[in-house]
C-alpha cells in the first residue's frame, strides 16, 4: 500500500491534470448526487465545505441552498474549525488558506447537524479517508455524532485503500461522478 505522502502526490498530480471544464463537469454531477442524498435531503442542518482550486466545486451548491437550510461552513482557528454559518457570498472573507471563510458567531450545536460534506484527498471503498495532513477533519468529525458523514470525491480520489490511523472517522458514504 503506499503510505500517506506517496498517495497525496499521486492524487495531487491528477488533480492538477484534470482539465478545468471536466472539473466543472464532474463537480456538477457531484453535487447532484450530494442533493439527491437521502440523508442530505433529510437534513435541516448541513456542514458543507468552500473548496479550494484542486477539490470538487461547491462554491455554486453552498449558494443554491443556503435560502433553504443551514449551510454551516469551517472557518480555520488556529489547529481547529469552528463552523459559522453561511449567509451569503458578501459574508465571506479569506482565511489563512486562501478559503473564503463566513464572518459571522461561531456554531457550536453540534448535535443539530444531520449531514456533513467531507471533503479529502483519497477515499477507499470502505469509506476509509485521506486529508491533507494537518488534522483539522480528524479533530472536528469526532464532534459530530448525529451527522451523516459524506465524504465527496472526483471518481479518480475513490481508491481500493487509505493508509489509516486509529483516529481516522470513517465515512458514512463516499459521493462522487459514477463514470459509464
Amino acid at each position: 500500500m503506499e503510505t500517506k505522502k506517496e498517495l497525496r502526490r499521486r492524487m495531487s498530480a491528477l488533480k492538477r491534470a484534470l482539465p478545468e471544464d471536466e472539473a466543472r463537469r464532474l463537480s456538477a454531477r457531484i453535487m447532484d448526487a450530494v442533493e439527491a442524498c437521502p440523508a442530505f435531503e433529510k437534513a435541516d442542518t448541513v456542514l458543507l465545505y468552500y473548496s479550494l482550486p484542486d477539490e470538487v466545486h461547491t462554491h455554486d451548491f453552498v449558494s443554491r441552498w443556503g435560502n433553504r437550510k443551514r449551510i454551516l461552513l469551517p472557518v480555520v482557528i488556529g489547529d481547529d474549525l469552528e463552523l459559522r454559518l453561511y449567509t451569503g457570498k458578501d459574508s465571506l472573507a479569506p482565511g489563512p488558506f486562501g478559503i473564503d471563510e463566513p464572518q459571522g458567531e461561531p456554531f457550536d450545536d453540534y448535535a443539530a447537524i444531520g449531514f456533513v460534506g467531507v471533503p479529502g484527498v483519497a477515499f477507499s471503498h470502505s469509506g476509509a479517508r485521506l486529508g491533507r495532513g494537518k488534522g483539522f477533519y480528524d479533530r472536528l468529525l469526532p464532534k459530530l455524532t448525529n451527522a451523516y458523514k459524506a465524504g465527496i470525491c472526483y471518481p479518480f480520489q475513490l481508491i481500493n485503500e487509505v493508509p489509516t490511523e486509529a483516529f481516522d472517522i470513517c465515512m458514512d458514504e463516499i459521493i462522487t461522478a459514477n463514470e459509464q
